[in-house]
């Protein structure tokens, strides 16, 4: 698995892409991959539980939606992710 943290700027314009963004997420939820994805309560940032096999398989992941890219949006981290517990 892997953890993606994002982090939201005062840019309006990463708001365009959310719609299409949150639909991918569903979709990716559907087939398995997204385990767990939202914003923090205070909406400066947002975290992404992904259960994927390697980093390529994410950074193709991130690739796939222009979200990651748009304005407003910075990708804080990503790191591997090991939970003993599921």
């Amino acid at each position: 698995m892997y953890v993606v943290e994002l982090s939201f700027d005062d840019n309006p314009d990463r708001l365009a892409h959310r719609p299409a963004h949150r639909e991918k997420l569903r979709e990716q939820r559907e087939q398995g991959v997204v385990v767990m994805a939202g914003p923090w309560g205070d909406d400066t940032g947002a975290l992404l539980i992904v259960d994927i096999d390697d980093a390529e398989e994410l950074e193709r992941l991130l690739e796939d939606d222009p979200y990651y890219r748009a304005p407003g949006v910075t990708i804080v981290s990503k790191r591997q992710w090991a939970p003993v517990i599921r």
